[in-house]
């Protein structure tokens, strides 16, 4: 007769062993590898590369002077600069005390940046020296505290003057904080506020088990390993750069090549100097590499994991790089989803040329109808819905836009059109706000885009939606050209009517010096409008 337990459960006077009350911060994480691995290099960065145990020390003090500044378990500190150590030293302070991280958009204008931090309810500002001004502007009675970084060597050194206390004598003077708050999965860590591109942002809470599930997700489909080089040039405020390696790479002790903004001769420089083997690029950035002089002579054989999400990917682009031998893996996702929900495997690449893959290991998508919110059959296009532990548990302060997100079965809406294929494969069609009513016909401007996105002379391309008399809509592109490049309405019709119908075809042509996009390489539609509107 067996003499085991017939019940599942716990034993008798010891806890559950489920994992759930696991400490997952990084912030442990480093401290762990400063202990165990103290000199293992963690970032390289302009003139201030740090080992672990660097990291860790200067982390500490930062805390200290947090927590002398009132901040405690759910405050808020906002970080307002490039990317730099000072970026991920604030984060990894902020989680050591329990508090909340606020990486803010470099690029926001006076009044969005006082929206921001407002509505964030930080009451600590961590700022680089070119952003005070702006900051100087503001009327922010909440904070407590303004740290000036004035020890990076990147930045040319001012005087700490006014509201401002410079860090660098801070952190020195500051004994290191001896204790790190435990983070479980359900605990908040970053407060990230989508780009603002179409309307005032949202405040998206992620949580410790947010990045966690991502992480996850992205080591079970990726080439990932440890002692890997993961380069990060791509805005860090941003969810698909922070989240995709950098993170990941503290929590294995690998070593992070990080730089303040993208340089195309300097990231080839770094992909050979530093063996590179993981990065996350928008396209816009993959395609001005493409454009660098001594790319296809550049020994890139460890550089395995190239993720390329953000904006659609032309399949011109995964051609010209697989010609390289490096394989671009297109994924999906939103700052919501942290960011990943799908990833195409390195192995279908040629097969499923343009596909945004299949869903991550601990993630659900589904496509639904609009109208119905029913799933739809493989092959027909509707909204793009995720549900899983990598999506955000809700909006920053605004029940309303949380309860409009999500469904009663729990599914995130996530506004974006698409459809799968008969093998799971999700393609990626255009946001729905973006789409464009002509004549009674729908039509998608990232399909246009994609369709115009190897004309020969042109260098970028954007395609919007304009009022028009007769069709209700007109389709506009707007594309800049290489110069001498004689690009004209006919030449742009007969090159994109090799793959799409004539209705989508634009009708008319803005030819421009650049296409604006924000800081995460994103079409800013909002502000192509403006400069289309302007110019008829």
């Amino acid at each position: 007769m067996s003499t085991h337990p017939t019940t599942a459960g716990p034993v008798a006077g010891h806890p559950a062993n489920s994992g759930h009350s696991v400490d997952i911060s990084v912030a442990a994480a480093v401290a762990r590898h400063a202990r165990f691995r103290s000199d293992v290099t963690a970032v390289v960065y302009d003139g201030d590369d740090l080992t672990y145990g660097e990291l860790e020390d200067r982390a500490a003090r930062l805390a200290t002077v947090l927590a002398d500044a009132g901040l405690g378990e759910g405050d808020r500190v906002a970080y307002v600069g490039l990317n730099s150590t000072s970026f991920l030293l604030t984060m990894l302070a902020a989680f050591r005390l329990g508090a909340i991280h606020v990486p803010v958009n470099f690029r926001l204008a006076g009044p969005e940046l006082q929206s921001v931090l407002e509505r964030s309810g930080a009451t600590v500002l961590v700022c680089e020296q070119g952003h005070r001004a702006v900051v100087d502007e503001l009327d922010l009675p909440d904070l407590r505290q303004r740290l000036l970084v004035d020890d990076d060597p990147a930045i040319p050194a001012e005087p700490v003057t006014g509201q401002w206390r410079g860090w660098r004598s801070l952190l020195s003077a500051a004994t290191p904080y001896s204790s790190i708050a435990a983070r479980t999965f359900d605990d908040p860590a970053i407060l990230m506020f989508t780009s603002g591109t179409t309307g005032l942002p949202k405040g998206v809470v992620l949580t410790h088990g947010n990045a966690w599930w991502n992480s996850i997700n992205v080591e079970l489909m990726l080439d990932s390993r440890r002692g890997d080089t993961t380069h990060a040039a791509a805005p860090i405020f941003h969810i698909g750069a922070l989240n995709s390696f950098v993170l990941r790479s503290l929590v294995r002790g690998n070593r992070i090549v990080l730089r303040r903004a993208f340089d195309p001769e300097q990231t080839l420089r770094d992909y050979v100097d530093y063996e590179v083997a993981s990065t996350f690029a928008v396209p816009a950035m993959l395609q001005a590499l493409a454009r660098t002089p001594g790319l296809a002579d550049a020994d890139l054989s460890h550089l395995r994991s190239v993720v390329v999400a953000g904006a659609p990917v032309p399949p011109s682009l995964i051609k010209e790089y697989a010609a390289l031998g490096v394989t671009l893996q297109q994924a999906w996702g939103l700052t919501e989803t942290a960011p990943f929900a799908t990833h195409l495997p390195v192995e279908w690449t040629e097969d499923k040329l343009g596909s945004a893959g299949i869903p991550m290991p601990y993630t659900e998508v589904r496509v639904v109808d609009v109208a119905s919110n029913q799933p739809l059959p493989a092959g027909q296009s509707g909204e793009i819905v995720v549900r899983g532990p990598n999506v955000t548990p809700g909006y920053w302060e605004n029940p309303e836009a949380t309860a409009a997100a999500f469904d009663a079965e729990g599914w995130f809406h996530s506004g974006d059109v698409g459809y799968l294929d008969d093998d799971g494969c999700l393609f990626i069609v255009d946001r729905l706000k973006d789409m464009i009513i002509s004549g009674g016909e729908n039509v998608y401007p990232a399909e246009v885009e994609r369709a115009l996105a190897d004309l020969p002379g042109a260098t970028d391309v954007a395609v919007v939606g304009m009022p028009d008399e007769q069709w209700g809509e007109a389709v506009v592109a707007m594309i800049t050209a290489e110069p001498g490049a004689d690009l004209t309405l006919e030449k742009v019709r007969d090159h994109a009517a090799k793959s799409l119908a004539r209705y989508k075809l634009p009708t008319r042509l803005h030819v421009a010096d650049v296409v604006p996009r924000n800081a995460s390489g994103k079409l800013d539609k909002v502000r192509i409008r403006q400069i289309v509107e302007a110019d008829q």
